[in-house]
């Protein structure tokens, strides 16, 4: 074999031709957008999910994510571009399949693999020469080699020369209109370098701007410092709003406004009730673990995590404090969760904090909690027994404490200050309101 020889021309090929078939692997927050995308650029693009139920609805040409427009999914389902299916042996007909599934911690915060495993593991028995396969989950350093490639590699073929591998982390952030799918660059590494070479090719016909790196560990790593940066950040902020609150007469939010006056240097971060989605709160656990493996103590990274994963506990100490200035007992209280979300204007329910402080709330004896989110209709799924209420100037005036944890745009917050007792604020939601009934209360003011 000559050592000048090129190989994967045939899936270059088709590549450069669009007769190349893309599979998806997870029709979820970063998967369906992928697939659409590749279906609205002239792909025939086959969805693989383990859901029944979510196969059957993007069939039917009916949409569940946010961040896919209704009219695109219904365009490719109608013209055949894209379909969904549970059959992994469908993965013999797919050219490019990209690995968009959970990437969750255990009960003990150590990373857990086990969708990304099962999904190779799927696909492995239909693994063929000239296929490539690009893990898109967040995950931490040697997973693509150390994990997926040894599964794949079961089947005889060598990675590099018969089939091709990289890692391409996801950068989704849901509810960006401005920062898409189609819009944000993206990084790519591969285990040789013919790898990161088709893998780039193959993102290239969705996205403009791709960035190669060395390797996969590399691109696993830069994904860690992306969110861990904003971790960690977030963890300071919120770290010295406790100590607004503390001190007395320093407000956060002001310190924050005057912070970023400066040019250069700064970058602002805010405080709130707690990290939400898939990769903030989870990442830091995902380094420190790893870190754990080659005897090193990732301390600040992980201080950084028990500062956030401490928030909903201090907002829930708030609560208390509001309460316990009415002529009213904790289990007598009624308490109004203004936002659900994980952040504002999606329905995205992942790692939310509002989960944690209603378990919290919960725990300390609140027996009257309720909850309003123009994007969440229930919170049973999520194991609560709460539907969203309606808000109105009577309902208003009958709780002890409106909490809010997510600051949606399409709720009228003048109305709730004009109409509740108490309003805690977690967001500076109610910065503009003007004067009303309710007593305002930020967390991070400096005024409790």
């Amino acid at each position: 074999m000559s050592s000048t020889q090129k190989f994967g021309v045939v899936l270059e090929e088709k590549l450069h031709a669009k007769t190349a078939t893309i599979g998806i692997i997870g029709l979820g927050y970063v998967g369906l957008p992928l697939a659409v995308e590749f279906a609205k650029n002239g792909y025939k693009t086959i969805g693989l999910d383990v859901s029944e139920p979510k196969v059957a609805l993007l069939n039917a040409g009916k949409n569940y994510i946010g961040d896919v427009k209704d009219e695109d999914l219904a365009q490719v389902v109608a013209d055949k571009s894209f379909y969904a299916t549970t059959d992994y042996s469908k993965a013999k007909e797919i050219d490019v399949l990209y690995i968009c599934v959970p990437t969750p911690i255990t009960a003990y915060k150590d990373p857990d693999l086990s969708y990304i495993i099962s999904a190779t593991e799927a696909i492995q028995p239909h693994l063929r020469k000239d296929h490539l396969v690009i893990l898109k989950s967040t995950t931490f350093p040697n997973t693509t080699e150390g994990y997926v490639q040894p599964i794949l590699d079961k089947m005889g073929l060598k990675v590099g020369e018969d089939y091709f591998l990289a890692f391409s982390p996801e950068r989704i952030d849901p509810g960006n209109t401005q920062w898409t799918t189609a819009n944000t660059p993206i990084v790519v590494g591969g285990v040789t370098p013919r790898c990161t070479e088709l893998a780039s090719l193959s993102m290239r016909q969705v996205v403009g701007v791709i960035h190669e790196v060395s390797n996969p560990k590399v691109a696993e790593m830069e994904k860690l410092l992306e969110n861990i940066f904003r971790a960690v950040n977030i963890a300071l902020v919120n770290e010295m709003a406790q100590l607004c609150d503390r001190m007395g007469g320093v407000d956060i939010w002001e310190v924050v406004k005057a912070a970023s006056t400066k040019p250069y240097g700064f970058m602002p971060f805010y405080p709130g009730p707690g990290l939400g989605g898939h990769c903030i709160p989870i990442d830091p656990y995902y380094l420190s673990w790893m870190a754990r493996k080659y005897d090193f103590e990732a301390n600040f990274i992980t201080l950084a995590g028990s500062v956030n994963d401490n928030v909903p506990f201090y907002v829930v100490n708030k609560v208390i404090e509001v309460i316990a200035n009415e002529p009213i007992r904790l289990t007598d209280a009624k308490v109004l969760i203004l936002g659900a979300a994980f952040k504002k204007n999606v329905d995205d329910m992942r790692h939310s904090p509002a989960l944690k402080i209603i378990e919290i709330l919960q725990a300390k004896g609140f027996n009257n909690l309720f909850y309003h989110d123009p994007y969440v209709a229930s919170l049973r799924e999520e194991g609560f027994d709460l539907d969203s209420v309606e808000l109105s100037a009577e309902s208003l005036a009958e709780y002890d404490c409106v909490l809010l944890v997510t600051d949606h745009s399409n709720v009228n917050y003048q109305f709730i200050a004009d109409h509740a007792k108490v309003v805690l604020d977690t967001r500076n939601a109610f910065a503009s309101v003007k004067p009303s009934k309710a007593e305002i209360k930020l967390i991070g003011s400096g005024k409790f």
